[in-house]
C-alpha cells in the first residue's frame, strides 16, 4: 500500500451521530498505524452558500433538525423529510458544482460519506472533479429509508451494518463486489474497553443503592422532555428501581429532572463522554430507537426499551423491528406503558435471555470498516 493516502470523511452535525461515527473511525485508523491522513469534512460548511433553509429561517439545516429533536417536534417527520428532499433536488445542480469545486481544490484518494440525503450530489461532484477516486457510503442507520436517503443508483461502494441494508443495496442493482457487510453500527472504541470499577461501589458513590435494578435513560445529545414523563410514571409504578438519566446538552431538562421530588432514586447528568461507565452501572436502557444509542446499549449488554409511533423518525422505525427480531428489548407504542414494560423486562428469565442475545451480537464495525476501506483502496490503486 503506497504511503500517505488522503481520505476525506464527510459528516454533518444533524443529530450528532454522523460526526461521532467519523471521529470513531478516524481514531481507530490513526491507532492502527495505517499511513493515512484522515480529513473530516463538514458538509454543512461546504454547502453553506446554498443553505436555503438558513435564508428562509435564519438557521442552518442541521440546526433546524437538532431543534426539532430537542423540542420533540417530530410528528409528521416523514412529510418534512419529503419536503427536504424536494429542496435538495431543486438545488442539486448548484450543490454538485460546489462539491466539484471543493474536490478540485484538494488531492484525495478516497471520499467516505457517513451522511444520508446528499450522496447523489457528493458522488457526482467528486466524479466530475476526480473520476478515478472511489466514493464510499457507510450507512449509519441499521437500514435505508428509500428513496434518496442512503442508497443511490450510482457506481460506488456501500458498507452496510445489517442483512436488511445489504438486501436493499442488492435491490438497487449493486453487485456483490460493491457491497460490504459490517457486523453492526459504528460506536466509539471506548465501548470495547474493559471497565474495572465495582458496580455496587460506584452506584453508592452516585447516591444510588448498590443492589437495586438500575435503568439508564438517554435520548441522544439533545435529550428529550419525554424523560420527565418516564420518571413520573416509573415513580408511581410501585417498582423498586433507580435511574441514571443522561440529558446531553439540554441543561434545562437536567435541572428539571434533578429538582423533581421522587420516590425512586435518580442520578442526573448532562453532556458526558462517560456513557460506557454509566451503562456499566445499569441493567437496562430506555430511549429512542436511534442506531447509535441502541448499538451502544447492546454492546454494554443492556436490553433496550424503545418507543415506535407517529413521532418516531422514519429512518429509525425499522430499528424497532430489528430489536424485536434480535430479541434484545421491548418496543412500546407509547412510553405511557413504561411501567409495565420495565416490570416485564425485570422478570429474571426475560432479563437473562435478552442480555445473552445482546452479548451474542458482537458488533465490531468500527474495527472492521478500516480494513474494508483498505481493501477498496487496494482495488483502486
Amino acid at each position: 500500500m503506497p504511503p500517505g493516502k488522503k481520505i476525506d470523511f464527510v459528516f454533518f452535525d444533524a443529530g450528532g451521530g454522523h460526526r461521532s461515527a467519523a471521529n470513531a473511525l478516524k481514531m481507530v485508523i490513526e491507532q492502527s498505524g495505517l499511513d493515512w491522513e484522515i480529513r473530516l469534512v463538514n458538509l454543512q460548511e461546504v454547502l453553506d452558500p446554498l443553505d436555503v433553509f438558513r435564508k428562509i429561517t435564519g438557521l442552518r439545516l442541521e440546526d433546524i433538525y437538532n431543534l426539532l429533536l430537542k423540542k420533540g417536534w417530530t410528528l409528521g417527520s416523514a412529510q418534512l423529510l419529503a419536503g427536504m428532499h424536494a429542496v435538495i433536488r431543486l438545488y442539486h445542480g448548484p450543490q454538485v458544482r460546489l462539491l466539484e469545486k471543493f474536490w478540485r481544490s484538494r488531492d484525495t484518494d478516497m471520499v467516505v460519506s457517513v451522511v444520508p440525503n446528499f450522496n447523489r450530489a457528493l458522488y457526482q461532484g467528486l466524479k466530475q472533479a476526480s473520476p478515478a477516486t472511489p466514493f464510499v457510503t457507510v450507512l449509519t442507520d441499521i437500514a435505508d429509508y428509500p428513496p434518496h436517503f442512503w442508497i443511490e443508483r450510482q457506481d460506488q461502494y456501500l458498507i452496510c451494518g445489517s442483512a436488511k441494508a445489504v438486501e436493499q443495496a442488492r435491490s438497487f442493482g449493486y453487485p456483490s463486489a460493491r457491497v460490504f457487510r459490517s457486523s453492526g453500527m459504528i460506536i466509539h472504541p471506548r465501548f470495547y474497553e474493559p471497565i474495572e470499577k465495582n458496580r455496587c461501589e460506584e452506584r453508592v458513590r452516585l447516591g444510588l443503592r448498590p443492589g437495586l435494578p438500575t435503568g439508564f435513560v438517554m435520548f441522544g445529545g439533545q435529550g428529550s422532555r419525554v424523560m420527565s414523563h418516564i420518571v413520573r410514571r416509573l415513580d408511581v409504578s410501585g417498582l423498586d428501581l433507580q435511574l441514571i438519566l443522561i440529558c446531553g446538552h439540554n441543561a434545562k431538562l437536567a435541572g428539571e429532572l434533578a429538582g423533581m421530588k421522587t420516590r425512586i432514586l435518580k442520578f442526573v447528568e448532562g453532556f458526558t463522554r462517560e456513557v460506557p461507565y454509566y451503562m456499566h452501572l445499569s441493567d437496562f436502557f430506555i430511549g429512542k430507537p436511534g442506531p447509535g444509542s441502541v448499538s451502544e446499549a447492546l454492546a454494554m449488554q443492556l436490553p433496550v426499551i424503545v418507543e415506535r409511533n407517529a413521532f418516531t423518525l422514519p429512518q429509525e422505525r425499522y430499528n424497532a423491528d430489528w430489536i424485536l427480531e434480535q430479541d434484545t428489548g421491548l418496543v412500546l407504542r407509547s412510553f405511557r406503558e413504561i411501567g409495565g414494560a420495565v416490570r416485564r423486562m425485570l422478570q429474571p428469565e426475560a432479563l437473562i435471555r435478552m442480555k445473552a442475545n445482546a452479548k451474542a451480537i458482537r458488533n465490531r464495525a468500527v474495527f472492521e470498516i478500516p480494513e474494508i476501506l483498505k481493501k477498496i483502496l487496494g482495488g483502486n490503486s
